[in-house]
């Protein structure tokens, strides 16, 4: 029998869990991967071999089997294979005084059928409850070993190209920052780089959930995990193996039981109460009917207290409630969706609203400039020199779109002073001249007059001050993302509101709003603001609120939210520090997806629970009135956990 570290499940003590860690089948499958099967399952069968042959003595009635100590022997040897391993872990968990386990409860029931005569049933009892657990432990162990290899992309060697362009193969793990590596046409790339050739596609799916390619430029990022498509392609690593970004990403699955769900925290809790009542529970059924009876037989009703003893252990719930909830956040991540524990999959079911930055989240971010406007008296030249100049230091997609329409190299030696403005934009001295760039309120702000008319200007618009005079403007757009709409229309067919809160200009964000069918919008929001109106939301929301930001600049908002959405964080390891949850590509149908993985793990963990109750307490009214054996009691508790593990293991191929 597999000495496996199902103790935990009936425990009613946690002395026995080192440092603090609760029992969790994400790190401790108590199968290692190369495990022999046949040596797994010798001991049963050796068991199974000698129960037979007892049956089939006693059935031909052969005489030598009709001396009782002979048939006591024979029964006690086969027992032994699977009995004294059970004995073994029911000692060890006496020295760590915890009395209520599900050794204990396994062996009092197999003594106390021999003790009755019940010599087959004896055996049968620990034969067929070490088969279960065995099959169990190979049940959680193949689950975990799916996931993991659906996640963790990384081939083990890569192809170095050496100073003398030689190529030559090393372990991933042992290649240096600064190596190149030299991909064939569908080799997976081991480590994070800068790709060197030219250009190059990849298929991204470990990372995004997305199959389709994207094509990567001299220069571009490249991370581990994706897979060279079409040409011979070369990256020079950036980051050590461990450090790499699917790394990060396998660590956080892995460690996601540190967020553990409600549910799953009470299931823990109640098993130390669960096992320990019924121990007693059957312990009064076979107490009781002697001061209530007067044909009280001792022997019938120890062995109906034997069959509480049997189905006392709640391993069922708590190997498949962890198991369906890592099920559940494998099945995000193999959409490009992380969750940081399943206490964020509880969360998702309970969202009502779901509040989004714009910038970014419902637009591309890729800004445009549509027109500029320079008032009489200025030289456009100039005007754009010093706004370039200005803007030089921003990593705003704003500044990135007005670099790219003026097309010079800024000279930022002119600068005397520069001071960034929160929420409003930026104030810098060049070459003598007070220079302003940024949005109304900045103007507002140091008291500068300019036509009321621009603001009726739908697109965003970047005012210039020069010398506390109004010098023009910069009108840029964004675009929305495609099927932004369609998204939006899915969390309303889920039942959940929607709405928009921006610091851009009000009538872009109530026009963006109006297109793609979102509830309620609010901009011109400093990012003070913003946190006054999800405080707003929170108290009018019946239920939970999750924003969905790009993870920098919404920091205060996502910590005040129920659950934080970042999108596009596969390039920032800030964002997955910030966010509770991140969507690595910039796709909004992931927001959808994520609640319905999230009611669909619910789910899952619900129907185990109900399961397991019900047929437990199915078993034990049987009991109690005779109409179940000690055999059908293990069969059932066995093969209630089998299903409830099965069940939890469809998530991880589940279309959601």
């Amino acid at each position: 029998m597999c000495t496996h570290n199902h103790s935990e499940c009936c425990s009613s003590s946690n002395d026995n869990q080192k440092n603090g860690e609760d029992h969790n089948y994400e790190q401790d499958t108590g199968i290692e991967e190369n495990t022999n099967i046949l040596k797994l399952f010798l001991p049963a069968i050796i068991s199974f071999i000698l129960l037979i042959t007892a049956i089939i003595l006693g059935y031909f009635d052969v005489s030598f089997f009709h001396l009782k100590w002979i048939k006591l022997v024979w029964y006690l040897i086969a027992y032994f294979p699977v009995g004294y391993p059970v004995f073994k872990e029911m000692c060890e968990e006496f020295k760590n005084k915890d009395f209520f386990n599900e050794f204990s409860l396994m062996f009092l029931a197999s003594v106390g059928a021999f003790y009755i005569g019940e010599y087959p049933e004896a055996v049968a009892v620990m034969l067929f409850y070490s088969i279960g657990e065995n099959f169990q432990d190979l049940a959680v162990s193949r689950a975990k070993k799916n996931i993991n290899s659906l996640l963790d992309q990384r081939p083990d060697v890569a192809t170095v190209l050496e100073n003398d362009n030689s190529l030559k193969v090393f372990k991933a793990k042992e290649i240096q920052v600064g190596s190149v590596l030299q991909l064939k046409p569908g080799e997976k790339v081991a480590l994070d780089g800068e790709l060197i050739s030219s250009s190059a596609s990849f298929n991204t799916s470990a990372l995004t959930g997305e199959s389709a390619p994207q094509t990567k430029e001299k220069g571009d990022i490249v991370l581990a995990g994706m897979i060279n498509l079409n040409t011979i392609s070369q990256i020079k690593v950036t980051t050590p193996y461990s450090d790499s970004k699917l790394s990060k990403i396998l660590n956080l699955i892995q460690n996601s039981n540190s967020q553990k769900a409600k549910t799953e925290l009470f299931i823990r809790k109640f098993a130390k109460i669960y096992t320990p009542a019924v121990f007693f529970i059957a312990l009064l059924v076979f107490i009781v009917p002697y001061f209530v009876l007067q044909n009280y037989n001792y022997q019938t009703w120890l062995y109906r207290s034997l069959i509480f003893l049997v189905i006392s252990c709640p391993c069922a719930l708590v190997i498949s409630i962890p198991l369906g909830y890592f099920g559940g956040v494998g099945l995000a991540s193999r959409n490009g969706i992380l969750i940081k524990g399943s206490y964020f999959l509880d969360i998702l079911v309970k969202i009502r609203q779901v509040v989004f930055d714009k910038t970014g989240t419902l637009t591309q971010g890729n800004f445009i400039v549509q027109n500029i406007y320079v008032a009489n008296g200025f030289e456009k030249d100039k005007i754009l020199d010093w706004v370039n100049i200005t803007e030089s230091g921003s990593t705003h997609p704003i500044a990135n779109a007005i670099r790219e329409q003026i097309q010079m190299k800024p000279d930022v030696s002119k600068i005397s002073y520069l001071e960034d403005i929160p929420g409003k934009g930026i104030k810098a001295k060049i070459e003598g001249n007070e220079i302003l760039v940024g949005n109304f309120k900045l103007l507002d702000l140091y008291h500068i007059s300019y036509d009321e008319n621009i603001k009726q200007i739908v697109n965003t618009l970047v005012l210039i001050s020069v010398n506390n005079k109004f010098a023009g403007y910069i009108e840029i757009a964004d675009q929305l993302k495609p099927d932004v709409k369609k998204d939006i229309g899915q969390l309303h067919a889920l039942g959940i509101g929607t709405t928009v809160l921006s610091g851009d200009k009000n009538t872009i964000v109530q026009e963006v709003a109006k297109e793609i069918g979102i509830d309620q919008a609010f901009g011109d929001l400093l990012p003070e603001d913003k946190v006054i109106k999800m405080k707003e939301i929170k108290k009018q929301t019946e239920g939970m609120v999750a924003f969905v930001g790009d993870g920098f600049n919404d920091a205060p908002v996502i910590a005040l939210s129920d659950v934080g959405i970042a999108m596009g964080g596969l390039g920032s390891d800030a964002t997955i520090e910030v966010a509770d949850i991140i969507i690595q590509d910039d796709k909004t149908a992931k927001v959808p997806l994520a609640i319905r993985i999230g009611k669909a793990t619910k789910k899952i963990v619900w129907q185990n629970i109900i399961l397991a109750f019900s047929i437990k307490l199915l078993v034990m009214i049987l009991g109690l009135f005779g109409d179940a054996n000690l055999l059908e009691a293990v069969f059932a508790d066995v093969g209630v956990a089998l299903l409830a593990i099965l069940n939890a293991v469809r998530l991880q191929n589940m279309k959601i």
